[in-house]
């Protein structure tokens, strides 16, 4: 059950970049998996209880049941006689506010989107409602669990449950480096690869973001650009405001942003996807791994993980080209129109962003984390870099 409501889930959203010009302003626009959601529900209720006099966080038992509730509300199946804590409304806000400044969609976005269209009857009747719920809260686990349950635990499995926590851990990063190339506005993504690797760019440097991303009511990723770029244009003699707390995180922000420019530099120079696609792959490969002992869990996952992200890159590439074929027959290429997806991005680039959207929304198909705690509260391996989990880096 779990593989056909994937694929379904993924099929819808496939139906959603085909017709991307009337649902929404920008091709760029990414797609919200049902982890990235739940992070996102939590940020906005830990945001919510601090504005309400409480602190900056929001329990398990909270965020779960709140999870429960958003996923029949926003789905529009029955919530009589569910339960759910005070102030939803104002949380569901900062929720929805959350997505629109980050140019993100959750895949329920998606579903009552695509449910708008006349032409994707067949498509979209593949996933109904109830699907999609027990899809995102993870019902298809249920089997799976009670045949584990009896299941003792060996040095052998934990070993390799380990290497798979350090390999998911591995794509997590790498994607959200494409992630953010891809859509600059994603400030989950940032969060997830500010420090990583370390820049010195930890939990107080990201506060300061964040702080002067919501005063210029700009993404954190341009609040961090054009702090660089001004300091670069000013030249040597020019120096930020002392009163500027980003003035402590100069170099560490320059090396991000200029590590980001370095991979948007690909896209513009290389024309051809594959190649374009391979080649960013391996640059991020290389940042993370510098230094690292070859031998290390994480080096070798990174490895894996960017071999295994080149070969789908491929794959998506090969398979797009033989649908332009099928459907280009003896019809001359056009260019693309204004607000298409090259808008400030080299006119070569256009064809390798297209193939990291659709790898970046494999990755937001897939099925939802079964520990819940993990995902949303462990801090990531501290024995590579200074991990944070999300909830401490926003707080």
């Amino acid at each position: 059950m779990a593989v056909f409501n994937q694929k379904s889930v993924l099929d819808m959203i496939k139906e959603f970049r085909r017709n991307w010009h009337t649902l929404c302003d920008s091709e760029r626009t990414t797609v919200c998996g049902a982890d990235s959601m739940l992070l996102a529900l939590q940020l906005s209720m830990a945001e919510n209880n601090k504005q309400h006099g409480g602190e900056f966080t929001a329990s398990l038992s909270d965020v779960l049941l709140t999870w429960k509730y958003l996923v029949h509300e926003k789905l529009n199946l029955p919530v009589e006689n569910m339960g759910t804590i005070d102030h939803y409304e104002d949380i569901r806000r900062t929720y929805d506010g959350f997505l629109k400044n980050s140019n993100m969609l959750d895949l329920i976005d998606v579903y009552k989107k695509c449910s708008v269209l006349t032409s994707n009857c067949e498509n979209n009747a593949n996933v109904s409602p109830s699907q999609l719920r027990d899809f995102l809260c993870g019902k298809q686990y249920a089997i799976d669990d009670e045949t584990d349950l009896y299941v003792p635990t060996s040095p052998m499995g934990k070993h390799n449950r380990d290497n798979e926590k350090v390999k998911l851990l591995a794509k997590k990063i790498i994607c959200s480096y494409l992630n953010l190339l891809v859509n600059s506005k994603n400030d989950l993504a940032l969060a997830h690869i500010l420090n990583i690797p370390d820049r010195g760019l930890g939990r107080e440097a990201f506060t300061d973001l964040k702080h002067a991303a919501r005063e210029k009511q700009m993404s954190i990723f341009l609040v961090a650009t054009s702090f660089i770029r001004t300091i670069e244009l000013g030249g040597k003699g020019y120096a930020p405001s002392p009163s500027d707390p980003l003035r402590t995180h100069v170099k560490g922000l320059s090396n991000f942003i200029n590590f980001i420019d370095k991979l948007d530099e690909i896209l513009g120079e290389i024309s051809n996807p594959s190649i374009a696609g391979g080649r960013i792959l391996s640059v991020i490969k290389m940042q993370l791994i510098k230094g690292q002992n070859s031998r290390d869990p994480f080096c070798k996952a990174v490895e894996e993980v960017a071999q295994d992200l080149d070969l789908r890159i491929k794959n998506v590439i090969s398979s797009q080209q033989g649908d332009v074929a099928v459907s280009t027959t003896d019809i001359s290429p056009a260019r693309p129109k204004s607000y298409a997806i090259n808008h400030g991005t080299a006119y070569c680039g256009r064809d390798t962003v297209k193939a990291l959207l659709v790898l970046l929304d494999e990755e937001a198909a897939s099925a939802p984390t079964k520990n819940k705690a993990e995902l949303l509260y462990d801090d990531e391996d501290a024995s590579h870099y200074n991990g944070t989990s999300i909830l401490t880096l926003f707080r």
